[in-house]
C-alpha cells in the first residue's frame, strides 16, 4: 500500500470489484432496480448457521448469566419449533416487548426461522401504547418480561389477535406469575414453553424469500402514533454487508488486522434491542460474526466502565451522550480501559469536539460515527478512523449499495436521479435509495405515498455532500428555525455551544417571536459545580456563527434533558415547556 494511503474511493473500487466478497450488481427488488450486495446471505436463516460455528465462545452476557454459541443456536432452534407446533406460519407476527435480556435474543432468532415477522416494541411505552403496537400489528404471540406482563395484563381483552404470551423471568430461580388472562389466551413460562433443548437442534424447514419480511420496526413516534416499518430479510443482511465492508475498507486503507484472524470481539451493548441499532447493527452482526454482547441492564457510566475492565470490551456504542458521560465519569482514569479499540455512535449528531476526546482517552481506538434511520435498517453511512478526525462533524459517505441525492425544497419530482442539481454547496433534503430501506410502513397508504417514492426514502434530514461523496447532516428538518427569513439549523448552534468547557448538554430548539417568527433558544446543562451566565454562552458562540444563530433565550436545567430510550431529545418536550414558561412570564 505504501506510505501515502489509498482514498476511500480507490479502496472501494477494489473492494467491489469482480470476484470480490464485496462485488455489486444490479438487481430489481420489488419492482426497483438497485444496487445491491452479489454475495450477501440470502436471509437472517443463514446467519444464524453462521453463528453456529463458532461453538462454545460467549454469545450473550448478562448480569452473570452467560450463553455460548452453539448453547443459544440450540434454543432459539428449539423455540423455532415450538412456535411452528404452537401453529406459526411464515407472515405471521411475533411480537417482544421487554427489557434486554438473553431471552430477547432467544425470542428473536426463534420467531425469524420460522418465517414470521419479529415486532420488537419500546418497552418504555405506557399500557396504551404497547395495546396500540400488538393491535396495529396483529401479533398473535407475544414474548413479555414481566413487568411489561403486568403493564398490559388488564388490557388483554382488547387484543382480539393475541393467543399466545410468553413470559420471560429475570431471576430464573423465581418463576414469573401468570394471573388469569382472558379465555382462549395461552399464557406459559419462557423456559417452560421452551422445554428439552437437543444437542442436535436444528431450526424447522421452512422457506425463507430474500424479500419477505423478517422485522417490523415501529418508530420513535415523536409526532403522532408511531408506525411499523416492515424490514425484509435482503434489508437485515444488506445491513450486515454493510458494516462488513465498513471495517474492511478502513483496514485496507489504514491498517489492522483482517477480522478473521483477530481474538473474540466484544461489545457493550447499551442501546436497546427494539431499536434498530441495537438489532440490525449491534446484534445480528454479533451473532454471525462471532462477537460476544454483553447487556447491562441499564446504562451506567461506572458501571459501564467496570464492565469495560472485566469483560476486556472492545466496542464501545450508542448515541453520544454515552461516549460522553463515560468521558466524564470522575473515576474514568481508575479503570482499565485499554481493551477499547472501537467506539462508534449514531442516532444523533455527535459534537465535532468528541472526536479528538475520544482520540486522547483512547489512544488505542478508533472512532466512528454513522448515520442511519428505522428506515433504513440502520447504516447508511459511515466516518470512521482518520477521516472521521478530519471530518468530525460528517457522518462519512454512503455505502457501496446507497444512492444518496441532495433534493431541493421545491422538488416535486419522484425519482431525482437525472434532475437534481449537484453541488458542494447544495444543501436540501436527504433522500436515500438501496437494499436496506424498508419497503413500508405497515397499513399506512398515506405516509408511504409521502415518504417513499420510486424507491427512494424522503429522510426528512437536512444534509449537504462534499467533493468527495461525504454526508453532512445539517438538520432534521421539523428542527430547522426559521428566524426572521433565516434558516437556522439548530446542529449547527449546538455544536458551537458543546465546545464551552462548561457544558456538558444542550439542545437548541425554536421558541415563537412575535415579528421574527422563531427566535433561537438553547437549553443548557452544565458540569457539575459549574455557574455561568446566559451572556457567556452568547458571547462564546458569537466568534463561531452567524448574528441571526446566536441563541437570545438561554436557559439553564439542572436535570438531564429529556430523552427518548434510543437517547435522542425530546425537542417537542423542550418546545412545549418552554412554550408554557413564556405564556406565564
Amino acid at each position: 500500500m505504501g506510505d501515502t494511503p489509498l482514498t476511500i474511493g480507490e479502496a472501494t473500487r477494489q473492494m467491489i470489484e469482480p470476484g470480490q466478497i464485496f462485488e455489486t450488481q444490479r438487481a430489481v427488488v420489488n419492482g426497483i432496480e438497485m444496487t445491491v450486495w452479489k454475495h450477501a446471505p440470502a436471509n437472517l436463516r443463514q446467519l444464524l448457521d453462521l453463528s453456529l460455528a463458532h461453538g462454545d465462545k460467549d454469545f450473550i452476557v448478562y448480569e452473570g448469566q452467560r450463553y455460548r454459541f452453539n448453547e443459544h443456536y440450540r434454543i432459539a432452534a428449539t423455540l423455532g419449533r415450538r412456535l411452528v407446533e404452537l401453529g406459526v406460519v411464515p407472515g405471521d407476527r411475533v411480537a417482544i416487548a421487554a427489557r434486554n435480556l438473553p431471552e430477547w435474543v432467544m425470542a428473536f432468532w426463534g420467531s425469524v426461522v420460522t418465517g414470521a415477522v419479529s415486532v420488537p416494541l419500546n418497552a418504555w411505552w405506557t399500557t396504551d401504547e404497547l395495546v396500540y403496537g400488538l393491535s396495529d400489528s396483529g401479533s398473535t404471540v407475544l414474548f413479555v418480561d414481566e413487568e411489561r406482563y403486568e403493564r398490559i395484563r388488564t388490557a388483554l381483552g382488547e387484543l382480539a389477535s393475541l393467543s399466545t404470551i410468553i413470559v420471560m423471568s429475570e431471576d430464573r430461580s423465581s418463576p414469573a406469575p401468570l394471573g388469569d388472562a382472558p379465555e382462549g389466551v395461552r399464557v406459559e413460562r419462557f423456559w417452560d414453553f421452551v422445554g428439552d433443548v437437543a444437542d442436535d437442534a436444528t431450526p424447522p424447514e421452512v422457506v425463507i424469500d430474500t424479500d419477505d419480511d423478517v422485522t417490523m420496526m415501529y418508530t420513535s413516534g415523536t409526532t403522532g402514533r408511531p408506525k411499523g416499518a416492515l424490514n425484509t430479510h435482503r434489508n437485515s443482511v444488506s445491513n450486515f454487508m454493510n458494516l462488513a465492508f465498513s471495517a474492511q475498507r478502513t483496514a485496507l486503507r489504514f491498517g489492522g488486522s483482517d477480522v478473521a484472524s483477530r481474538s473474540q470481539a466484544s461489545g457493550l451493548l447499551n442501546i436497546p434491542l427494539f431499536h434498530t441499532t441495537g438489532l440490525h447493527a449491534f446484534m445480528v452482526p454479533s451473532a454471525a460474526a462471532g462477537g460476544k454482547v454483553v447487556m447491562m441492564h441499564h446504562f451506567d457510566p461506572g458501571k459501564a466502565l467496570q464492565i469495560i475492565q472485566d469483560e476486556q470490551i472492545g466496542g464501545i456504542g450508542g448515541v453520544p451522550t454515552i461516549a460522553m458521560q463515560i468521558l466524564d465519569h470522575p473515576d474514568f482514569d481508575k479503570y482499565d480501559t485499554s481493551s477499547v479499540k472501537n467506539i462508534s455512535y449514531g442516532g444523533a449528531p455527535p459534537p465535532p469536539s468528541l472526536a479528538q476526546r475520544l482520540a486522547t482517552a483512547f489512544p488505542q481506538a478508533s472512532a466512528s460515527n454513522g448515520y442511519g434511520l428505522t428506515e433504513t435498517t440502520a447504516a447508511v453511512c459511515g466516518n470512521s478512523g482518520p477521516d472521521y478526525l478530519a471530518k468530525p462533524d460528517s457522518c462519512g459517505p454512503a455505502y457501496p449499495v446507497m444512492e444518496i441525492a441532495i433534493v431541493p425544497e421545491d422538488y416535486e419530482g419522484d425519482d431525482p436521479t437525472n434532475d437534481v442539481p449537484a453541488s458542494p454547496d447544495l444543501v436540501g433534503e436527504l433522500w436515500i435509495k438501496g437494499p436496506n430501506v424498508v419497503r413500508g410502513y405497515w397499513n399506512k397508504p398515506e405516509a408511504n405515498a409521502t415518504s417513499f417514492t420510486q424507491g427512494w426514502l424522503h429522510t426528512g434530514d437536512v444534509a449537504r455532500l462534499d467533493d468527495e461523496g461525504f454526508i453532512y447532516i445539517v438538520d432534521r428538518a421539523k428542527d430547522m428555525i426559521i428566524r426572521g427569513g433565516e434558516n437556522v439549523y439548530s446542529v449547527i448552534v449546538e455544536a458551537a455551544i458543546f465546545e464551552h468547557p462548561d457544558v456538558i448538554d444542550c439542545a437548541v430548539v425554536g421558541v415563537p417571536h412575535p415579528t421574527l417568527g422563531e427566535e433561537v433558544a438553547a437549553v443548557i446543562v452544565l458540569r457539575a459545580g459549574r455557574v455561568i451566565e446566559g451572556e457567556e454562552i452568547a458571547r462564546h458562540v458569537s466568534a463561531r456563527l452567524a448574528k441571526f444563530e446566536v441563541p437570545t433565550r438561554v436557559i439553564f436545567r439542572s436535570t438531564p434533558l429529556p430523552r427518548n430510550p434510543q437517547g435522542k431529545v425530546l425537542k417537542r418536550d423542550l418546545r412545549a415547556s418552554l412554550a408554557e414558561s413564556l405564556t406565564a412570564s
